[in-house]
């Protein structure tokens, strides 16, 4: 914004010389890009910003400056020379459409001469970077510049119907602007118009019919407050930008049209021209003005020092704030209609800052408050679960949560999908009822690049509609194909197989401490019948295993065998887990028996372990399975399993008749309920 030092001082009660000038102006944030010598006077470039639109007009920094220096401010008198007429008796003002122009006044100036301007306006105009045109259109540049406000004048005769009607365009209607451009108008652009048609684009510029002339006499002098979104949106689609149109996009202020149609009348009134005695103002809904309460202490919490309640309301007053006193440090703050982006106690303590001086603020770090996260022993028992996947070779991935019909339909999950409203593509539009479609899709293009072995993990939210509405529940995906070691020149690696994806879970179940768990062969739609498990814990199953059906892979391009697992951590969560115990180092040595069984093959090792369990037995410490052999010796309606049993008293050494009668227990147990016989040598 160029500001003229000659023009500036005729709003203050001291002259100010260039160098106060800029050095109060740089105080207060508004940056002197640049300064030069024009007919003897100092044009100042001054960086305004796009919230600030009454800087955009010389009495506004001239305010800031007066605010900045401590010294008075003094606006010019702008007296009129009055008919006996009334301006609404002569033309008749109507707003069509009040959102888009909340504010529209008007003057008729009748007897004006128009001609070529006198030197003091040609100067003021030609410092502004302009060329003089006449006295009329000098004038209507001279208010703009002068206060931030525009305004625009129409030949009066050139109206016809006596009438001027803000409104939008009509579909169809074109209007030829100032510039020359043949513009066809759009039903979205607001237009003021006489009786029959478009004269100008409502706070853009105005159209060549009305335009002023060296044969015009009386004028109508538009000074009107329209919606800042509404011109942005005119002058883009127009493809034109003016100095009007910049400031009304900023946002004008409503309280001023009056007085800049009263100053522009008062100047026409140089050039031979009377006014209307009584002003058209058109204000269907007045505007209050915004209070906001400021306090002594939030200005210390903000700023970090204590600054005098005089000063701040004398700092306020001068910049045209209303400050009432509620009680000593609290103020009720009246925020001036041409301070825009003035909305909260934080923009006047910033105010307050900008004239206080950020030098004088001390420079020191706030306190931090630390708040202690509310604990989530959910997300405690996720964090570990993951940790212990990550250090088994599985690597944690995160899919998006989307999912499209062809994929749901593929899985056959069983549940009913949730359909996105507006999604951004039809391979968007469900969210997904389980993992294993993100996790078969990221398999997939692993495998495609070229990458053999993939074990890979994902915790998160599965969805799905109920009668009462949609859900949502926290789940674990697990998928492993390929080798599980790296290749080694001594050793063929070992694939993938199911014992591998069983051993993760049971691993991961007893981290948690979910135990006693156990797994039962169960059918589900993701695997291959006769090749998945529940995973089994307090009488619920909590999970499901196997190996993913031949249907699902095909429907991801996958031709090896793959398996995975999918766990409800919502409802595994939900249950209580083994209590902790801690159990100190065994004293006595433990002894360690091996015993071979002949099992059907319908009894699983699962079914002996729970077989076992319920023997009261306190020496046995623990048992597993070692070994499994079928072939040559056993029947094929049988196998041969190993089982390693440790048996340890806590007090003392076991004696080997002890060992020998529980092992005689165990033995007769399993035989009795399970068909179970030792297997000779």
């Amino acid at each position: 914004m160029k500001i003229s030092l000659d023009w500036l001082n005729e709003y203050l009660d001291a002259v100010v010389s260039a160098q106060e000038a800029v050095e109060a102006l740089e105080r207060i944030g508004l940056m002197v890009a640049g300064r030069e010598e024009k007919d003897g006077d100092i044009v100042l470039d001054v960086e305004t910003y796009s919230n600030r639109p009454d800087t955009l007009g010389h009495l506004g920094i001239a305010r800031e400056l007066a605010a900045s220096l401590d010294i008075g401010l003094k606006p010019p008198d702008w007296p009129l020379l009055e008919l006996r007429e009334r301006t609404m008796d002569i033309i008749n003002v109507q707003i069509a459409d009040e959102d888009l122009c909340p504010r529209y006044c008007g003057l008729v100036v009748k007897g004006v001469k128009v001609g070529q301007s006198p030197a003091w306006l040609q100067r003021r105009i030609e410092a502004m970077g302009l060329h003089s045109i006449n006295n009329v259109v000098d004038v209507t540049n001279y208010v703009l510049f002068s206060t931030a406000h525009p305004i625009h004048a129409f030949d009066l005769d050139k109206l016809s119907g006596d009438r001027i009607i803000v409104r939008r365009a009509k579909k169809g209607e074109r209007l030829l602007l100032l510039d020359g451009t043949d513009l066809a108008l759009d039903p979205e652009m607001l237009v003021i118009a006489d009786a029959s048609k478009p004269v100008a684009l409502a706070g853009v510029i105005g159209g060549m019919d009305s335009a002023v002339s060296e044969k015009t006499t009386d004028l109508f002098i538009e000074s009107a407050c329209f919606d800042p979104v509404s011109i942005r949106k005119t002058r883009k689609a127009a493809g034109i930008q003016t100095d009007a149109s910049y400031r009304f996009e900023r946002g004008a202020d409503v309280a001023y049209p009056p007085k800049a149609a009263v100053m522009a009348a008062s100047l026409l009134s140089q050039f031979g021209g009377r006014s209307t005695g009584e002003i058209a103002d058109v204000y269907p809904q007045p505007k209050k003005k915004k209070e906001i309460i400021l306090r002594q202490r939030r200005i210390i919490e903000l700023l970090g020092v204590e600054i005098e309640d005089e000063w701040i309301k004398r700092t306020l007053e001068k910049l045209e704030f209303g400050v009432e006193t509620q009680q000593p440090g609290i103020w009720k703050i009246k925020v001036p209609t041409f301070r825009v982006d003035i909305d909260r106690e934080a923009d006047l303590v910033e105010e307050i800052a900008r004239f206080y001086g950020y030098d004088k603020i001390p420079s020191m770090l706030p306190p931090i408050k630390v708040i202690e996260a509310i604990p989530d022993s959910n997300q405690e028992k996720l964090d570990r679960a993951c940790a212990l996947l990550f250090h088994r070779g599985f690597n944690e991935v995160i899919n998006f949560s989307f999912s499209d019909l062809e994929k749901e339909q593929a899985l056959g999950s069983g549940l009913p999908p949730v359909e996105i409203r507006n999604p951004t593509s039809s391979k968007t539009s469900l969210l997904r009822t389980t993992l294993l479609g993100g996790l078969m899709e990221t398999a997939a293009w692993n495998v495609n690049r070229g990458i053999e072995s993939v074990r890979i993990f994902e915790a998160g939210n599965i969805f799905y509609r109920l009668d009462s509405g949609c859900r949502e529940r926290l789940a674990l995906g697990l998928l492993c194909l390929g080798p599980v070691e790296e290749p080694h020149w001594r050793e063929k690696s070992r694939p993938a197989d199911f014992f591998h994806l069983k051993g993760a879970c049971e691993a991961m179940m007893a981290q948690l401490r979910y135990e006693p768990f156990f797994f039962e062969a169960a059918d589900h739609p993701f695997f291959e019948p006769g090749h998945s498990l529940s995973l089994v814990y307090k009488e619920e199953k909590v999970g499901y295993l196997g190996r993913v059906n031949e249907r699902i892979r095909n429907a991801f391009s996958l031709r090896q065998m793959v398996w995975a697992a999918e766990i409800d951590l919502e409802l595994l969560f939900g249950k209580q887990p083994r209590t902790f115990a801690y159990t100190p180092v065994p004293k006595f040595p433990a002894v360690v028996r091996d015993i071979s069984f002949i099992v059907p093959r319908s009894v699983t090792s699962q079914d002996i372990r729970r077989a076992v369990e319920k023997l009261p037995l306190p020496v046995l410490e623990e048992f597993r399975l070692v070994d499994r052999y079928a072939g040559p010796g056993v029947p094929e309606s049988t196998v041969g399993l190993s089982f390693r049993f440790v048996y340890r008293h806590p007090q003392r050494t076991l004696q080997a008749a002890e060992v020998d009668k529980a092992e005689r227990e165990i033995i007769h147990h399993l035989g009795r309920i399970l068909g179970i016989r030792l297997r000779s040598s």
